[in-house]
């Protein structure tokens, strides 16, 4: 199992490497602000730009083609029995290349409790890459098309493998494509975004990697959201998971957000999520809070 990590660790390089030499920009390059404020969304659980639980197929902050900018992101999810925060940094590289780094920490609250295990938590780190296929989400006819990988390596993996998971590793692979619809909306701007992503991540990974039910899977993702202010956006996501353990069910995630760009400095999401059941509770909703920093 481990030199099956170490080749799709290295695999992962193959790709993201020479994307990056060739993107890397040149020692004149500016400041990473010329695209227009909120284009380059926030970021979502796993690290990549996008909404909440989506990621889109624009790349982070707001590097140009002769830029290259950093982000970074702290996020906490309350629901009902447990919570989740999520944090970390990313790179854009002349609006062609996105990195990421994060980690996921997974804090079992109330399942922790009936475990004899108080306090109890999983942690994992993600490592993103994505890369801008084609078009522009505001300025081109067609959407912008971005391609994504993210490596996922579960740092807890005893519970998950008790519950039936078959690896602590796995890698997400997505298609993304983005569209700004311009006065689309009543005379406001629509933003529509469609995900393929091909898991077998159980609740992000959390829970580890394939199962009794199944292992890789095909799976939709959506966001839809209306800007009524250029320094604000308005919008439903909804995402699919693979449902891979037989002891209990796993339900898409979708939430309602409210997303505030003051400038180009800063952003900050608030949303109200559903995970639906994890891990044999149900009705696992509440409160998302998000903050970023661009440079």
């Amino acid at each position: 199992m481990s030199r099956r990590r170490t080749r799709t660790g290295r695999n992962i390089l193959a790709l993201a490497l020479p994307a990056a030499a060739a993107a890397w920009p040149g020692p004149d390059c500016m400041a990473a602000d010329g695209r227009l404020l909120a284009s380059g969304g926030a970021t979502q659980l796993e690290g990549s730009a996008g909404g909440g639980i989506v990621p889109w197929a624009v790349l982070g902050g707001y590097a140009t083609r002769d830029e290259i900018g950093a982000t970074s992101y702290l996020t906490r999810v309350e629901v009902g029995d447990y919570r989740l925060d999520s944090w970390g940094a990313g790179m854009t590289i002349r609006n062609r290349v996105e990195l990421s780094l994060s980690r996921q920490r997974f804090h079992l609250g109330t399942l922790g409790d009936a475990l004899g295990m108080p306090g109890a938590s999983i942690s994992q780190n993600t490592l993103g890459v994505k890369l801008r296929i084609s078009g522009d989400a505001i300025y081109s006819s067609w959407p912008q098309f971005a391609i994504g990988v993210q490596h996922k390596k579960n740092l807890d993996f005893v519970l998950p493998s008790t519950v039936g998971a078959r690896s602590a590793s796995g890698t997400d692979i997505y298609l993304a494509a983005t569209k700004v619809f311009l006065g689309a909306a009543g005379g406001y701007h629509l933003l529509v975004n469609t995900t393929l992503r091909s898991s077998s991540a159980n609740q992000l990974g959390i829970l580890g990697f394939g199962g009794d039910r199944g292992g890789r899977r095909l799976l939709g993702e959506v966001s839809v959201a209306v800007l009524p202010d250029p320094k604000l956006a308005i919008g439903v996501e909804y995402r699919q998971k693979p449902d891979n353990l037989g002891f209990a069910r796993e339900d898409a995630f979708s939430d309602l957000f409210v997303a505030w760009f003051p400038n180009k400095r800063f952003t900050a999401v608030a949303a109200y999520a559903d995970l639906g059941s994890i891990a044999t509770l149900d009705h696992q909703h509440g409160w998302y809070l998000s903050v970023q920093a661009n440079l």
